[in-house]
């Protein structure tokens, strides 16, 4: 399995814009081939408008088909002019389960 964390940094202004792109592609993207998990999560602070998104897939392939998709180029094309900042990304795997 490969965990994905992508850490966003959203314009202030534009944060709800972008939930609401994200709400009504959460349920194609959880049903790509391969995904399993599939969570938003927003910083709580005053730094709202970082968000992260957190996946699990069931390999880097999966995740891969899933980048190289209509479907990540359609959410990615109309997410990224949203971006105050560059992404970051870190693809991980677990080693242990408490």
């Amino acid at each position: 399995m490969l965990i994905r964390i992508v850490k966003l940094t959203i314009s202030p202004e534009k944060i709800e814009d972008f939930k609401s792109i994200y709400e009504s592609h959460m349920e194609l993207i959880k049903g790509f081939e391969g995904c399993e998990k599939l969570e938003l999560l927003q910083e709580k602070g005053r730094y709202y408008n970082v968000v992260m998104t957190y996946s699990h897939w069931k390999s880097e392939e999966n995740l891969a088909a899933y980048r190289d998709s209509e479907l990540f180029l359609k959410v990615w094309k109309t997410v990224k002019p949203l971006f105050c900042a560059k992404p970051e990304a870190w693809s991980m795997e677990r080693k242990f389960e408490l």
